[in-house]
C-alpha cells in the first residue's frame, strides 16, 4: 500500500474491541479525527451520516458494529441473546437502505450462530469478532484483486475520469474503482485522474481529490457538469467508478451523477468500467427498477455547503443520494472474481 495513505485506517477495532475506531469523513480533508463508537446508536448514526461511507467500508463497520454489541449483551441463555443481537442488527440494517454490504455483514455475521447453533453464547462471541475481522481482510485481499484486472485494461499515461469517492477511505485497502490507480501508480503508469466534484455531498472534492493528492497521484478535480468537455477534448480514455449495488441483470446503483457520466462516455466512445465486490451483487434484486433508493436531507443540496442558504426557503429540493446505470451502458463489470463484458464474454 502506499505509505502516505497507510495511517488512513477507514475502520478498524480498537485494543480492547469494545470499540469501533472511524475516520471520521465529513471533517475531511480539513482535518482527520477519529471516533470511537461503542453502542448501536453510534454505529447507526456514523453510517447514516456519512461519517463512515462506501459500500465496502460500511459493511465492515456494521459487522463490527455488531460485534461490539454483541460483546456488551449479558445474558448466558442462546434464545436470549440471539433475541438481542437479532435486534441490533436490524437496527443497523436500517441506517442505509441502498448499500447491499450493509445487510449482507449483518446477514453474515447472524449466519456464524446459525452455523454453530449448540455453541455457548462466550464461543459465539468469540466466533463473530473472527467474522467480523474476516469480513475486513476478505474485503482487503478483494480490492487488490480487482485493482489487478482493471489495471490490464488500462496503459500507461492514460487520463481516468473518476465519481464520487471509491477509494482507500471507501473501504478496508486501495480501493475499488481507485485500486488500479494506486497500484499503477506504486509502478510508474503515470495517470491523470479527472475527479468529479459529486454533489450534492462533494465526495470527489474532499474524499478522492484528497487521498489521491495525498498519495502523488496527478488528479485535477472538476465540476460534474465539466466532464462532457474534458471527455471531447480527449483528456479521458477510460472512466471507472464504484458501486453500492449490482442488480442480476447488470444494472448498477451508484452516486447520484454516475449514470450521466455512463451516457457522455458512451456518446464519446470511452469505455466505463464498474469495480465492485461480490458482496454488491444482489441477485434477489432482478433489475435498477427495484433497487431502493435512498433519498436524503434537503439542506445538503440548499446549506449544508453555504454561509447562508443559498435557495429560496419555499422551494422544493430532490434529493436522491444514488442512480442507476443501466448495463447497456457499461463496458464491464470487475469483481474479485473476473471480468465480465456486457456482450457476456
Amino acid at each position: 500500500m502506499i505509505e502516505a495513505l497507510s495511517s488512513l485506517i477507514t475502520v478498524r477495532l480498537n485494543e480492547r474491541a469494545d470499540g469501533v475506531i472511524i475516520l471520521d469523513q465529513t471533517r475531511l480533508p480539513g482535518e482527520e479525527v477519529y471516533l470511537t463508537l461503542t453502542c448501536a446508536k453510534d454505529v447507526w448514526e456514523a453510517i447514516h451520516a456519512l461519517k463512515v461511507r462506501g459500500a465496502p467500508a460500511i459493511g465492515i463497520a456494521a459487522a463490527y458494529g455488531l460485534y461490539v454489541c454483541a460483546r456488551r449483551i449479558d445474558t448466558e441463555d442462546p434464545v436470549a441473546f440471539r433475541e438481542e443481537l437479532r435486534k441490533v442488527k436490524d437496527y443497523l440494517s436500517g441506517a442505509r437502505p441502498t448499500a447491499v454490504n450493509l445487510s449482507a455483514a449483518l446477514e453474515r455475521m447472524e449466519h456464524v450462530l446459525d452455523t454453530h447453533p449448540m455453541a455457548s453464547v462466550p464461543v459465539w462471541k468469540e466466533l463473530l469478532r473472527r467474522e467480523a475481522l474476516a469480513i475486513r481482510e476478505e474485503d482487503a485481499a478483494s480490492c487488490r484483486r480487482m485493482g489487478e484486472i482493471c489495471l490490464r485494461l488500462l496503459r500507461p499515461g492514460m487520463g481516468i475520469l473518476t465519481h464520487c469517492n471509491a477509494g482507500h477511505l471507501a473501504v478496508s485497502e486501495y480501493g475499488t474503482a481507485l485500486a488500479p490507480i494506486y497500484l499503477g501508480q506504486e509502478r510508474g503508469y503515470g495517470f491523470k485522474v479527472f475527479a468529479d466534484e459529486t454533489r450534492p455531498l462533494l465526495q470527489g472534492a474532499r474524499l478522492t481529490a484528497y487521498e489521491l493528492s495525498k498519495a502523488g497521484v496527478d488528479v485535477t478535480l472538476i465540476c460534474d457538469n465539466m466532464a462532457s468537455t474534458v471527455m471531447r477534448k480527449g483528456w479521458v480514455q477510460a472512466v471507472i467508478v464504484g458501486c453500492d449495488r449490482i442488480a442480476a441483470n447488470g444494472d448498477v446503483a451508484n452516486k447520484i451523477g454516475t449514470s450521466g457520466v455512463a451516457i457522455l462516455a458512451r456518446h464519446y466512445g470511452i469505455p466505463f468500467y464498474v469495480l465492485g465486490p461480490t458482496s454488491t451483487i444482489d441477485l434477489s434484486c432482478p433489475d435498477g427498477d427495484a433497487i431502493a433508493i435512498e433519498e436524503r436531507d434537503p439542506g445538503e443540496v440548499t446549506e449544508m455547503w453555504y454561509s447562508a442558504r443559498m435557495a429560496p426557503k419555499e422551494v422544493k429540493v430532490y434529493n436522491p443520494a444514488f442512480d442507476v446505470t443501466p448495463h447497456e451502458l457499461i463496458s464491464a463489470i470487475i469483481t474479485e472474481k473476473g471480468l465480465f463484458y456486457e456482450n457476456n464474454e
